[in-house]
Formats: C-alpha cells, structure tokens, sequence
C-alpha cells in the first residue's frame, strides 16, 4: 500500500512540475499558457515519457477546471447584463453556428463522409473550446471589452447548442418505439433539474452564506463556494444537461448577491490548477501513432476545417458590421473545436452513427485544432500586430515592493484625481495614489508626484496598496464601468473605509449610491454651477443673491435624486428650472389693476405674495 501511495505521489509531482516549468518557458517564448499546458500534458502522457496511461480519467477529473471557469464567468454576468446581450447571443451566436455547421457539412461529404457523420463531425467542431478562447480573451485583457463580450456571447450560445445536439444524435440512432416515452421523461428531467438549480440559488443560497458567514469560518466558506460550483454541475449532469452550463446558471443567479466576489476569491485558485490540468490532459489524450499513421489526413482535415471555420466566423462578423480587425480576432480566436466535441462524438459512437475508429480520428482532429490555436492567434502578429506594452522604465509598481500604508488612497491621477488630491496634500495628510496610465504617471513625477503603477480593479492590487488600513479611498478613475467595479470590491472587502467616488453621470451617481458609496460626485456639476455663477455675474447679479441660487440648486439636485433612486429616471423633474411659457399681456395696462369682487381681490393678494425661487439639476 505505502509503495503504491508513493507512485501516485510521483504521478502528482510530474504533473505539477511539468505545469511549472512548461508555462513560464512557454509564455517567454511569447507562445502562451495555453499551448505550454498542452506541450507538457503530451510531454509526460501515455504518448509521451508515458507516466500516465490513463489520459481520460484525467481529463473527466480536469472537465471541473472548465465547470468553475463558467462559474466565475456567470458571476460577472448579471441577469440584466445577460437580457441586455440576448440579441448577440440568440442572434450573432445562433448565424455562427448555422453557417459554421453547414460549411463543415458540405466539406465533410466533398470529403467522402456520410451525410450524419459529416454534420455530427461539422457540429463538433463549430462548439469552440470557452476554457482556450476565455484563457486567451483573459491573457490579452480582452474579456470585458465589446469585442470581448461579443466572443462570450457566440460561446455561450455554442455551449447551450450541444443540448440539442445531443436531442438530435438521439434521433438519428435507431430506436425502439416506445422510446418516445423515455425521451419525454428525459426532457421533463432537464427542466425540472434547471428549475430546481434557480429556486435553490434564488431562495436559499443567500440564507446560507450569509449563517456561514457569521460563523467566521474561512474555510467552511470556501467548502460551501466549492459545494455551489459542483452541485449545480452535479443536478445539471443528472438532468442530461452540460455540468458547464449547470455552473454557469449558478454563476449567473449569485451575480447579484453580496456574496459575490467572496464567491470568486475563494474558487480562483481551485478554477486556475484545474483549468491548466484540464489543458494538460487534452495534450496526453493526443493518439501520436493515431496522427503519425494518418498525419497527411488528418492535418489537411484539420488545416481545411480550421480554415473554413474561420472564413465563415468572419462572413459572420463582417455582415454584422464588425470592423476588419475585430473580425479577424475572432476568426483567430474561434477556429478551434472545443471540448463539447468529446460528447458530441462519444454520444454518437455509442448511438452507432459513428464508427470507433472514425470517432478517434475526430477526437485527435479536435484536439491538434486546439493546439494550434494559440499559433493561430500569434499569427495575427504579423497579419495585424499590436501596439507595443507600455514601457516600465522609472515607474514602481505597486505590487513589487512592501505593502502600501498611507491614510488616504487615492485610485486614478487624471485632471480630476490631481486637483482631488491638492486640498488632501494642502494639510499634510499621508496620500498613496496609484494609476494604470504609464504616461500619466511619468507626468506626474516631473512636477514631484509620487505614483505608483496598479490596476485598482484586482482585489490584490487594492490590498498592496494598503486599501485596508486607509481612513478614506478617493475612487477618481475616468471610466463608469472600472468606478463602479472597484466600488463594489471596496464596499465589499472594506465595508467600514468611507469610499468617495467621481461619477460620470446622474445615472452612474444613482448606480454608485446603490453599491453603497459614502459620496459621489458628478465629474462636471460643480464646475458647471461656478460657469453658471459668472454668468450671473456678467448680468450684474449680487454675490449673496448667486451664493443663495448656487444653494438652491444643489438642494434640488439632492432631493431630485432621492427620487430618482425611489422611482425612475424622470422623477423630481418638477424640480428643475426651465423655460415654462408665462402669459404675457399684448400691450401694457396704463393704470393698476383693481378688483370689482371679493374673489378678484383674494386672487390678486395670492398674485402679489412672493415666490421662493426654482432652480434647475
């Protein structure tokens, strides 16, 4: 037993240690995490120095890498930000595969293919990998930009398509008669397994974390993320559903919890080892003598596919008005078969629609189209290459040294972060200032500021920064999205720290005021009201009488907004000064007025009472 114990000791060092030093080689050779993962998988598999023989127990333990990747993804995917992306998904997502599918069909019969294997090995292939496409969109800081979403959108579409796929592989197979029946009680199994994981996730799971965490147990907090993840994949897997999308819905119904980014810190490091295993075990699933005996085939079948694949991905993104480069991009990105492949295939092998040693060739063909992915992405280097990094030289980083401590941390130094900052050095008060903008910050250091390079929106970054020991943190950035993100870490990591944040708008004020900030600021109010205030002036207004408007207007503006946060956009709008039409007479009266009733007489004493003045927001 010891002996045994002690060689799958090994097993798990070679794992770990081929990860280690294959990544970092790899990612200095400028060939990314993904393709070391898969070199050293084929380096230490059965096909390789052969120190695992089984390659697919391996990577079904390995699928959980890519189930808690959706998860984490779902978390950032709110149901408003999800309804809002429909169009792309259920449209751009939907043309994809269409068009993707038919023109692998139509090649894979011009190949001599059936016309059910060519369409299951064309369905395959369209389902791009999410682990290698969001690892990649990840690496090159893309997943939260447009073009970015609209990659997510596309693979969340390919990941709910494998459902009906796998409906339709079961209608190809031969079956008995009364196996109608057990496709309908398969069909009621799914739904009742999806609205099972939403009442669970809607009505209990906050319950729960929230006993936990008055418990004060860290690692009970973590077990009960890992429980979330794995038992939504688990209930999904039970119904006849993909585990993936199981934790993705799960991901998607806790995005708007509290809990939230406790959820993500603590399935982060489980998501990252498993994700990379999961890589490493696709490269040991890669049959060498397989490809060595058919590798003219199978490489111009994979080389044909890629290609096609990715001419259709940019017929695609071009009809829908994508420009030229982000076209490209998401060809590169796309070209792949992804690892829904594996049961799409195996699902039809066992249906008796594919052949054993057909299914084996397609599975090798899936996996070289995901090795040579990352060359594909590269290869837009040359094609479209990127503007250079931004040069370090004379800038510190944040997170190089000893943790920050200052009693004011103050996240983005543009024109509004510099004057912010002014009345807080004034009085000597100790201020960390960090900033993403190399520029910027070089700027600042020839007029004697010192800034630090740090992307205030990574948890990390905020505690080196000394987030948590500051008395007050100035959220001073340019972007509504990136403002609102740290505030919500803020809120959540530091909940007692006052957070002021800059706003962009009335809408983002609103926003921010809902995650919980202690002060918001529209970035042009006060400047605008000292721009109105000299206007005032050119008119040859009082000093005390543009302090009494300049009052008036910023009481409004707090009442107008209280209502908004209670009702909706146009609320409190009866509180604005405008230009309301007043009736004017055509000619002026020669005499004053005078009353012939006693209502005439009432109407012009209410007339003649003075009016407390209005003022606009």
């Amino acid at each position: 037993m010891a002996a045994e114990a002690g060689t799958e000791l090994v097993k798990v060092v070679v794992l770990l240690a081929a990860g280690v030093i294959a990544v970092p080689l790899f990612k200095r050779l400028g060939l990314g995490s993904v393709l070391g993962y898969l070199a050293a998988g084929l380096a230490i598999g059965p096909f390789g120095l052969a120190f695992f023989s089984e390659a697919q127990t391996i990577l079904h333990v390995a699928e959980l890498g890519v189930v808690m990747f959706l998860f984490v993804i779902g978390l950032e995917m709110q149901p408003t930000k999800l309804w809002s992306m429909r169009r792309q998904i259920f449209g751009l997502g939907l043309m994809q595969v269409a068009v993707c599918t038919a023109l692998l069909s139509g090649l894979g019969m011009l190949g001599g293919l059936s016309g059910k294997v060519a369409f299951i090995a064309a369905a395959g292939f369209v389902l791009s990998s999410t682990a290698i496409v969001m690892q990649l969109l990840d690496e090159r800081g893309d997943t939260s930009t447009p073009r970015g979403q609209r990659i997510v959108s596309i693979l969340l579409l390919e990941d709910l398509a494998i459902v009906p796929l796998l409906a339709i592989v079961a209608f190809m197979a031969p079956a008995p008669a009364e196996a109608e029946v057990s496709r309908w009680v398969t069909v009621g199994v799914a739904v009742a397994a999806v609205v099972g994981l939403i009442g669970v996730s809607r009505w209990l799971l906050n319950p729960l974390f929230r006993v936990l965490a008055h418990a004060n147990a860290r690692e009970v907090m973590t077990a009960a993320a890992l429980l979330v993840v794995l038992g939504a994949a688990l209930a999904m897997q039970w119904g006849g559903l993909s585990m993936a999308m199981g934790a993705f819905a799960a991901g998607v119904m806790l995005s708007e919890s509290t809990f939230r980014h406790q959820l993500e810190a603590d399935i982060e490091p489980f998501r990252g080892i498993l994700l990379g295993l999961f890589f490493m075990s696709v490269g040991m699933s890669l049959d060498i003598k397989l490809v060595l005996a058919d590798w003219k085939l199978l490489l111009g079948a994979v080389l044909a596919y890629m290609a096609l694949k990715s001419a259709g991905i940019y017929a695609v993104a071009r009809a829908t008005k994508a420009s030229h480069a982000d076209a490209l991009q998401r060809a590169a990105l796309m070209a792949q078969g992804g690892e829904f492949a594996f049961v799409l295939y195996s699902a039809a092998t066992t249906a008796g629609i594919v052949e054993g040693n057909v299914n084996a060739l397609l599975t090798a063909a899936i996996i070289l189209s995901m090795a040579l992915t990352p060359l594909a992405v590269l290869s837009l280097r040359w094609v479209m290459p990127a503007p250079p990094p931004p040069s370090m030289d004379g800038i510190e980083d944040v997170m190089a040294g000893d943790a920050q401590s200052g009693s004011v941390l103050v996240i983005g130094f543009g024109r509004f972060g510099q004057i912010a900052s002014q009345a807080l050095l004034a009085r000597g008060i100790d201020v960390v200032i960090i900033e993403n903008d190399t520029d910027m910050i070089r700027a600042a250091a020839q007029f004697g500021f010192k800034v630090f390079y740090g992307d205030g929106t990574r948890l990390d970054v905020l505690h080196a920064s000394g987030a948590s020991h500051a008395k007050a943190i100035l959220v001073c950035v340019d972007q509504k999205e990136v403002t609102s993100k740290i505030v919500g870490l803020l809120k959540h990591e530091c909940p007692l720290t006052p957070v002021l944040a800059r706003a962009y708008d009335r809408q983002h004020a609103i926003e921010l005021i809902r995650h919980g900030v202690d002060y918001q600021i529209r970035e042009t109010f006060e400047s605008a009201l000292a721009f109105g205030a000299q206007a005032l002036r050119v008119f040859g207004v009082q000093e005390v009488d543009i302090t009494e408007v300049a009052e008036d207007i910023r009481r409004r503006d707090a009442q107008r907004l209280q209502l908004q946060m209670a009702g909706t956009p146009v609320s409190g709008v009866d509180l604005m000064h405008g230009q309301r039409w007043q009736p004017t007479p055509l000619t002026q009266p020669q005499r004053e007025g005078r009353a012939l009733n006693e209502e005439a007489a009432d109407a012009m004493e209410q007339a003649a009472e003075p009016v407390s003045p209005v003022s606009p927001s």
